[in-house]
Protein backbone atom coordinates (compact mmCIF):
# COMPACT_ATOMS: atom_id res chain seq x y z
CA UNK A 1 0.00 0.00 0.00
CA UNK A 2 1.17 3.25 -1.12
CA UNK A 3 -0.15 6.13 1.16
CA UNK A 4 -0.12 9.68 -0.84
CA UNK A 5 -1.83 12.96 -0.16
CA UNK A 6 -3.29 14.70 -3.40
CA UNK A 7 -6.33 16.28 -1.98
CA UNK A 8 -7.32 17.36 -6.00
CA UNK A 9 -7.57 13.52 -6.75
CA UNK A 10 -9.83 12.43 -4.06
CA UNK A 11 -13.81 12.92 -4.95
CA UNK A 12 -15.47 16.03 -3.27
CA UNK A 13 -17.02 14.99 0.05
CA UNK A 14 -14.43 11.55 0.84
CA UNK A 15 -11.65 12.07 2.86
CA UNK A 16 -9.57 9.14 0.51
CA UNK A 17 -10.04 6.75 -2.21
CA UNK A 18 -7.92 3.37 -2.83
CA UNK A 19 -6.79 2.60 -6.51
CA UNK A 20 -4.46 -0.39 -5.79
CA UNK A 21 -1.72 -0.22 -4.63
CA UNK A 22 -2.51 3.54 -3.93
CA UNK A 23 -4.02 5.33 -0.99
CA UNK A 24 -4.84 8.48 -1.98
CA UNK A 25 -5.88 10.90 0.80
CA UNK A 26 -7.05 14.62 1.23
CA UNK A 27 -5.07 15.25 4.13
CA UNK A 28 -1.72 14.46 5.75
CA UNK A 29 -3.20 14.27 9.51
CA UNK A 30 -5.27 10.76 7.55
CA UNK A 31 -1.72 9.62 7.22
CA UNK A 32 -1.83 8.93 10.94
CA UNK A 33 -5.19 7.61 11.63
CA UNK A 34 -5.06 4.07 11.92
CA UNK A 35 -9.16 3.34 11.55
CA UNK A 36 -8.83 5.24 8.04
CA UNK A 37 -6.00 3.41 6.73
CA UNK A 38 -7.31 -0.22 8.02
CA UNK A 39 -10.65 0.89 6.15
CA UNK A 40 -8.55 1.69 2.92
CA UNK A 41 -6.57 -1.50 3.93
CA UNK A 42 -9.58 -3.68 3.41
CA UNK A 43 -10.00 -2.39 0.18
CA UNK A 44 -6.47 -2.99 -1.28
CA UNK A 45 -7.53 -6.60 0.59
CA UNK A 46 -10.78 -6.30 -1.67
CA UNK A 47 -9.30 -4.83 -4.92
CA UNK A 48 -6.22 -8.09 -5.08
CA UNK A 49 -8.90 -10.94 -4.29
CA UNK A 50 -11.35 -9.67 -7.73
CA UNK A 51 -8.07 -8.48 -9.57
CA UNK A 52 -8.44 -5.06 -9.68
CA UNK A 53 -10.29 -4.24 -12.56
CA UNK A 54 -13.60 -6.23 -12.03
CA UNK A 55 -13.79 -4.81 -8.67
CA UNK A 56 -13.92 -1.85 -10.17
CA UNK A 57 -16.82 -2.80 -12.62
CA UNK A 58 -18.32 -4.72 -10.12
CA UNK A 59 -18.47 -1.38 -7.30
CA UNK A 60 -19.98 0.69 -10.36
CA UNK A 61 -22.20 -1.71 -11.03
CA UNK A 62 -23.44 -2.36 -7.54
CA UNK A 63 -23.04 2.20 -6.83
CA UNK A 64 -25.80 2.70 -9.56
CA UNK A 65 -28.16 -0.62 -8.77
CA UNK A 66 -28.28 1.04 -4.98
CA UNK A 67 -28.40 4.66 -6.34
CA UNK A 68 -31.61 3.94 -8.23
CA UNK A 69 -33.06 1.56 -5.13
CA UNK A 70 -32.56 4.73 -2.33
CA UNK A 71 -32.33 7.50 -4.91
CA UNK A 72 -29.24 8.55 -2.61
CA UNK A 73 -25.95 9.23 -3.80
CA UNK A 74 -24.26 8.93 -0.09
CA UNK A 75 -27.20 5.93 1.06
CA UNK A 76 -26.20 4.30 -1.77
CA UNK A 77 -22.22 4.72 -1.41
CA UNK A 78 -23.02 3.67 2.40
CA UNK A 79 -24.99 0.62 1.30
CA UNK A 80 -22.16 -0.83 -1.54
CA UNK A 81 -21.34 -4.33 -0.52
CA UNK A 82 -17.19 -3.16 -0.18
CA UNK A 83 -18.05 -0.33 1.79
CA UNK A 84 -20.11 -2.13 4.02
CA UNK A 85 -17.70 -4.35 4.97
CA UNK A 86 -14.71 -1.67 5.45
CA UNK A 87 -16.63 0.02 7.58
CA UNK A 88 -18.37 -2.65 9.49
CA UNK A 89 -14.25 -3.82 10.35
CA UNK A 90 -12.44 -0.92 10.46
CA UNK A 91 -12.20 -0.60 13.82
CA UNK A 92 -11.18 -4.25 14.20
CA UNK A 93 -7.35 -3.78 13.17
CA UNK A 94 -6.92 -6.99 13.21
CA UNK A 95 -9.66 -8.00 10.62
CA UNK A 96 -7.33 -8.93 7.67
CA UNK A 97 -5.53 -11.43 9.87
CA UNK A 98 -9.06 -13.39 10.19
CA UNK A 99 -10.94 -12.45 6.97
CA UNK A 100 -12.30 -15.13 4.78
CA UNK A 101 -12.22 -14.72 1.22
CA UNK A 102 -14.41 -12.75 -0.86
CA UNK A 103 -15.99 -12.07 2.51
CA UNK A 104 -17.38 -8.93 0.85
CA UNK A 105 -20.51 -11.34 0.14
CA UNK A 106 -21.47 -11.45 3.44
CA UNK A 107 -22.52 -7.76 3.05
CA UNK A 108 -24.25 -7.62 -0.19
Amino acid sequence: MIVLVLKYLTPKGFRGITLFPFVILVSRKDREDAVMLHHERIHICQQKEMLVIPFFLWYGLEFLGRWMQYKNRHLAYRNISFEREAYANEKNLDYLQKRPFWNFLKYF
